[in-house]
């Protein structure tokens, strides 16, 4: 069976809809934070969630690449918020510690995900050279 017809198993399923959730949930978040909880000047830093819309096809199309990149490019976000966290008061560091979170389960779920599939594929390979 070709590993790209092979059917998802359990945990990569779940790691799928634990990175979408992830994804929107940080977009949500940084829309919230940037346009009404506390916005930081005309509300131009919500532009910061437009490049988290870039993965969402490749998560639903469980594209490892995408998993891959996604794992690196979100300590972006861990970054800002630690960095935000650290610097401002009130609503704004609770939002920075909360994005910091969101962010971290992110990575979490991305790393997972990552290596299911790899595992997965490492065991259908041993079973197709076992084959006669």
């Amino acid at each position: 069976m070709d590993a790209a017809l092979a059917a998802p198993t359990a945990t990569v399923r779940r790691t799928r809809a634990l990175a979408v959730a992830a994804t929107l949930a940080l977009i949500a978040l940084g829309l919230a934070w940037e346009l009404w909880l506390a916005p930081t000047g005309r509300g131009t830093l919500a532009l910061k969630v437009l490049p988290l819309f870039l993965p969402l096809p490749g998560l639903l199309r469980l594209r490892l690449y995408t998993y891959r990149w996604l794992s690196l490019g979100v300590w972006l976000y861990v970054a800002e918020g630690a960095m935000r966290a650290g610097s401002e008061n009130g609503v704004s560091a609770t939002l920075a510690v909360i994005e910091v979170a969101i962010a971290l389960a992110l990575f979490t779920t991305c790393c997972i995900h990552i290596r299911a599939r790899l595992r997965a594929g490492a065991a259908r390979a041993v079973a197709a050279r076992a084959l006669p």
